[in-house]
């Protein structure tokens, strides 16, 4: 199981990590921590050096409730950014966290390898074709709605089963476009509950049958911190411990904040595989 990354070909076999990189002043986490481009090389080659294979680069936060910007205000928040780590870190695989065509090309043509789509499609009727154009791996979501509607979307009669059906129809568009690469994400906290979310990651490894790789993306998300009563600061440990849940139930991509310790969860458990 292999994905092509402009010419490097990754295999995801054994899982990796995503290395999360939010440009944006409002995240739920890390929201402004990374303001100037010191900031930026540090926390990047952080991720890099703990071991992320591929670094995620969002400029729209996509929390709930997050607010608007412009397509104008993601390029100028993302586009210096991924000149200046292609400059520093020749060999990066750059991921870029946008639903919006237009960006997703203009990221690539300067270098980014891999699309994630938070939207898989819905918010923007050109991607798909966009990522098919460019040929890049895409990262297709599960969302209802958009960012500031989704959390009152959150009725399923069956979340599993809508879920499946969702991705297949979407992988029968995609397939049709000739995207050849296409990495699976259920979507944690995107228009679903605390329930909801447990039960997804119960029951993800029902998504194996898609034939596709993927993608767990829980870090010190709200399932966590409001199960502990706790804060996103405070959801390292809970992290770790459903990260772990993820690999042992399918997934090949940790999409974190904090590599180190997403590091570890694959060295123990490639160890409990041998």
């Amino acid at each position: 199981m292999t994905i092509n990354c402009r010419g490097n070909l990754i295999d995801l076999t054994s899982p990796k990590i995503m290395g999360i990189l939010n440009l944006t002043p409002d995240s739920f986490y890390d929201g402004g921590r990374y303001k100037n481009e010191e900031d930026i090389l540090r926390q990047t080659e952080k991720m890099l050096t703990e071991g992320a294979t591929f670094i995620d680069v969002g400029a729209y936060s996509s929390r709930p409730g997050a607010k608007h910007i412009s397509e104008d205000e993601e390029m100028k928040r993302l586009l210096p950014v991924i000149e200046i780590l292609l400059k520093e870190f020749p060999e990066i695989i750059l991921s870029i966290d946008t639903f919006r065509g237009e960006v997703a090309k203009k990221s690539v043509k300067i270098g980014a390898a891999i699309i994630n789509d938070i939207s898989g499609g819905n918010l923007d009727e050109r991607m798909m074709e966009t990522v098919a154009e460019l040929q890049v791996p895409y990262i297709l979501m599960h969302m209802k709605g958009n960012p500031q509607t989704m959390q009152q979307n959150t009725e399923y009669q069956n979340l599993l089963q809508e879920i499946t059906y969702y991705f297949s129809e979407k992988l029968n568009k995609v397939r049709e476009l000739g995207i050849n690469d296409v990495i699976l994400d259920p979507g944690f906290g995107f228009s679903k509950n605390n329930k909801q979310n447990f039960s997804l990651l119960r029951e993800m490894k029902f998504l194996k049958q898609l034939d596709c790789p993927l993608l767990a993306g829980v870090s010190r998300k709200s399932m966590i911190y409001k199960t502990l009563e706790t804060t996103a600061e405070n959801a390292l440990n809970g992290t770790s411990v459903l990260n772990t849940v993820a690999l042992l139930n399918g997934a090949s991509i940790l999409r974190v904040h904090d590599v180190k310790p997403a590091k570890e969860c694959i060295t123990l458990f490639q160890q409990l595989n041998n």
